[in-house]
């Protein structure tokens, strides 16, 4: 069995926070721990636009609480499609989706699954992508 606390995890190795300060990213199993999926609570800040384009990884995220909105892209461009977000609201990026994330008026707080798993060590590059890391 494995539990982990999250009172453990903020501020330390367990907790990625984005370099610009826009989101911070709670990772509570990772590829080591043999579950076959990454589990997170992400923080997305009030306010803000993350890039986001995972490439490499499927992900499911599931809104506690806090506003925001997505806005899915085609090549770089936004197509039209936007989703707000609240608590209550999935959604799935079950094809690779590119998109900007908005956090809204408060802080979202987000549950989020990824497959493949993460190492830990993952953060977004250049075109908002997690590289695919061996242990």
């Amino acid at each position: 069995m494995i539990i982990r606390n999250m009172e453990e995890i903020i501020g330390s190795k367990d907790e990625t926070i984005a370099e610009n300060g826009n989101w911070a990213s709670r990772r509570m199993l990772y590829r080591k721990d043999n579950m076959g999926f990454t589990l997170t609570e992400t923080i997305i800040k009030a306010g803000t636009k993350t890039h986001i384009w995972y490439q490499n990884h499927l992900e499911a995220v599931y809104c506690i609480s806090g506003n925001g909105r997505v806005e899915t892209l085609v090549d770089g461009k936004e197509d039209g499609n936007v989703y707000h977000i609240k608590p209550g609201i999935m959604y799935a990026l079950d094809k690779h989706d590119e998109h900007n994330l908005y956090g809204g008026t408060e802080d979202m707080r987000l549950i989020c699954v990824f497959n493949p798993p993460l190492t830990g060590n993952e953060t977004h590059d250049e075109n908002g992508v997690y590289p695919v890391l061996e242990d």
